[in-house]
């Protein structure tokens, strides 16, 4: 079975704006292509950024409106739980762990460093591919 993703949100911006690696923004090509996921804590993060181009909130909308968006349940709030409680992560973080142990996926994210404490969360950085 071939790996699936979530895509963390500051991922996403890199990603559409270009300043991943060579090799990151490829592997984010063939991952998009397949099948992108956020959590929903990505898809309101994405709604309100404010991107130096005001232009560019169309392509991050699209970009959401165009992923497959995981919501929260009870399963994913007692592993956020647990995950503040264990690793102290801040609660979006959190979430988006939760999400990705539940779920099996696998996190995308430039800014691994606090997600790496999570026991068994498997996280990928694009920037860090060589």
């Amino acid at each position: 079975m071939a790996e699936r993703y979530l895509i963390n949100t500051s991922a996403v911006i890199k990603y559409l704006n270009g300043s991943l690696t060579d090799i990151g923004l490829k592997l984010m090509d063939g991952i998009v292509d397949e099948e992108s996921t956020l959590s929903f804590v990505s898809q309101i993060e994405l709604q309100v950024w404010k991107p130096q181009n005001p232009d560019d909130m169309e392509v991050y909308q699209e970009f959401v409106a165009n992923s497959i968006v995981l919501g929260i349940d009870d399963e994913i709030i007692a592993e956020t739980i647990r995950i503040r409680k264990s690793f102290n992560l801040k609660l979006p973080d959190a979430i988006i762990a939760a999400t990705c142990l539940i779920h099996k996926l696998v996190l995308i994210a430039d800014n691994d460093k606090d997600f790496q404490k999570v026991d068994f969360l498997k996280t990928l950085n694009p920037n860090k591919l060589k």
